[in-house]
């Protein structure tokens, strides 16, 4: 018998409806098939309780899996018990998958709910996703310091190479358009200031103004956001593609560490390239301040040299590098722990993509607060 006809039939037993699927229940007897399930659920019955006996199917693929799971599906929302009992083991992992899938709530039960249920839910949300994030970070975090102190200890398991490579790509590459950037963005500071502090006569405090804003602020917190947008959503999505292609468990498989081998490097890579890159970008800020201040407001570049000299002090300068490794290692922190993150699909690629910039810059610009505080309470 090559293809037994596919079969839905229905009987009762001791209360309980049962619904006796057999046959192939392939794709090449869909159409066929999902008329059986159309009349069973528009035939739906007042029982309780109702078992869907797959015990006679004899082939099941992805179609006939996803039939069976609508069936049960549409006999739960009326109200009834509904199960599916007596499937091939062999089947058993291609329903799970099926399962899993549309699971959320449809737009009637959305509608049932109001706007301060939705709004109570939507903000629960957010506090389990803040405190699993916050959690995950933190584990993520004691991982790779237990990672260095071991490579610490084994210092001929550091991969130096590794680590020059991505210096190369997340530090020198960077330099052109951080110069840029910067350049622009001192330009504009003193052309903005040249404007509203000629309307006082105090056109030389620009100088002031400019040095001490990119040096403390403006240098690290630019500089920290090109690097999480540019550098941090790139380390996603490698770490991603890597997570959706297995090559992270291979690595485990062979017995490798994943945190020593992908996490470490990236990491050192970033802790020592953000400080050099601040460095030079804050050195192109002042100097498109310089230039700006030469054009708008008659400022030489000796003049300008000597008054950004009396403004600002060694302390000015190292505020800003002191926090720039900071802000690295939590643009790496971030980026790697939403690459890894990453599930199956090209979706949830883009979606821990996106999320790594937004959120790396978001604790980018928390952590300038705090350092600014942090400065201000020791007067420095």
């Amino acid at each position: 018998m090559a293809a037994r006809a596919v079969s839905l039939n229905r009987k009762e037993e001791a209360g309980k409806l049962v619904l006796e699927a057999a046959g192939r229940w392939i794709s090449s007897f869909a159409g066929q098939t999902e008329k059986l399930v159309t009349d069973a659920e528009t035939r739906r019955a007042k029982s309780q309780a109702v078992a869907i006996d797959a015990s006679h199917i004899e082939q099941l693929d992805t179609s006939g899996a996803w039939l069976l799971e609508r069936m049960r599906r549409g006999f739960e929302s009326g109200g009834a018990k509904a199960e599916i009992v007596g499937l091939d083991p062999r089947y058993k992992i291609l329903l799970d998958e099926v399962q899993q899938t549309n699971t959320g709530k449809n737009a009637e039960e959305e509608h049932d709910h109001n706007a301060v249920e939705n709004s109570l839910s939507y903000l629960g949300e957010m506090v389990t996703g803040f405190v699993r994030d916050t959690g995950e970070f933190v584990q993520f975090l004691g991982g790779v310091v237990v990672t260095f102190g071991r490579v610490l200890v084994r210092p001929w398991t550091f991969r130096l190479t590794s680590v020059v490579y991505h210096l190369d790509r997340v530090g020198f590459r960077s330099i052109p358009i951080i110069v840029l950037i910067l350049f622009l963005i001192g330009g504009i500071l003193a052309q903005q200031g040249i404007f509203h502090f000629r309307k006082f006569g105090a056109e030389t405090f620009v100088v002031d103004m400019v040095g001490i804003l990119v040096l403390r602020e403006v240098g690290v917190l630019i500089t920290s956001i090109m690097l999480a947008g540019r550098s941090g959503s790139a380390y996603t999505a490698e770490l991603g593609s890597m997570k959706m292609r297995e090559e992270v468990d291979a690595l485990r498989v062979m017995g490798r560490d994943p945190m020593e081998i992908l996490i470490l490097p990236r990491m050192i890579a970033l802790i020592i390239a953000l400080p050099l890159l601040t460095f030079i970008g804050s050195m192109a800020a002042l100097f498109g301040g310089m230039v700006t201040a030469w054009l708008y407001g008659g400022f030489t570049p000796e003049i300008f040299t000597e008054r950004l000299r009396d403004a600002i002090s060694w302390s000015t300068f190292w505020v800003g590098m002191i926090k720039a490794p900071f802000m690295g290692a939590v643009i790496g922190l971030v980026a790697c722990v939403e690459g890894l993150r990453v599930q199956g699909s090209a979706e949830s690629l883009g979606e821990h993509t996106t999320a790594s910039v937004v959120k790396s810059i978001f604790l980018v610009i928390v952590l300038d607060g705090a350092f600014a505080i942090f400065f201000a309470s020791i007067d420095w």
